[in-house]
């Protein structure tokens, strides 16, 4: 660490080796080669692409990049070369995720270092995850053959709004694992309907052929006619034609305009980042989606 290391928004990248303790009850000196020489990789790798290594975790190494490009590459980098060397028999999960931190006597402080964490233990040996803004900062600069999969969204240990998490694909790493060690978080927050859906059967009808040809369908009628009951039986009946779910956002108790874009951003999970103008991510976050 030093005056260069990076502060503000930056990039955390979070490791660990997958079943590191069994490895050292059954093969203590491999273990101990092997460590070193990973500890040697992972510095180059992320040295080499700008970033820092703030702190080893005992099987794995915490570092901080200034931008999510430099992680990703340090990350395929290390991938690569824990792949080409056969004595370093182990397989490494990685974690990247982008947001605002506090730098405080050469170590870092807040949430982001929480959810760069969780998202690592999401994931398995030889896999790199990424959080919905790190994948979306540093997806406009990847390299022609470097992909991001969507894995969807999940909920992780010990935070209270879910993350959509996306895996690294490139030439040279493994590209299938199992599931992630994590809750595939809720697709809808619908409430629950105490009483059954009765008659309506023309306006459901007529709802259904207009939202098949078109991106917006308004419901108008005087308060109290059930426009929202009706809303609710649309979107439970739709449910299954959207892979990202189905969400309910209740403006009406939204006085001040400016605060819807916040309103709708809060039911979605997106979050703000210093320097990102809250209405571009929340573009950015549905544009990609089916919800």
């Amino acid at each position: 660490m030093n005056s260069k290391t990076p502060s503000g928004t930056v990039s955390f990248l979070f490791t660990d080796i997958e079943g590191s303790t069994e490895l050292w009850e059954k093969q203590p000196a491999v273990m101990k080669t092997a460590l070193a020489k990973h500890d040697a990789l992972l510095k180059q790798a992320i040295e080499s692409n700008g970033g820092h290594v703030v702190k080893s975790t005992g099987d794995g190494i915490h570092a901080v990049f200034a931008t999510a490009m430099d992680a990703v590459n340090a990350t395929i980098t290390a991938q690569r070369a824990f792949g080409e060397a056969a004595d370093v028999p182990l397989r490494i999960r990685m974690g990247i995720h982008t947001g605002e931190a506090e730098l405080r006597d050469g170590d870092y402080f807040g949430q982001t270092l929480n959810r760069a964490q969780r998202i690592m233990a999401a994931g398995h040996g030889g896999q790199i995850l990424l959080s919905e803004i790190a994948a979306q900062v540093a997806r406009e600069h990847l390299a022609a053959d470097v992909s991001l999969l969507d894995l969807g969204m999940y909920s992780l240990k010990g935070l209270p709004s879910a993350e959509r998490i996306y895996q690294i694909v490139a030439p040279g790493l493994q590209s299938e694992f199992p599931a992630l060690n994590s809750i595939a978080a809720a697709t809808n927050n619908l409430p629950v309907e105490l009483t059954s859906f009765i008659g309506r059967e023309r306006e459901l009808a007529e709802a259904r052929e207009k939202l098949a040809g078109g991106r917006l369908l308004t419901l108008i009628g005087p308060g109290g006619i059930g426009k929202t009951r009706l809303a609710l039986q649309i979107a439970t009946e739709h449910f299954a034609q959207f892979k990202d779910g189905v969400w309910l956002v209740e403006l009406a108790p939204v006085t001040d305009p400016g605060f819807v874009v916040s309103t709708i951003a809060s039911v979605l999970g997106v979050r703000e980042v210093s320097g990102v103008g809250l209405l571009d991510l929340l573009v950015d976050y549905l544009r990609a989606r089916e919800l």
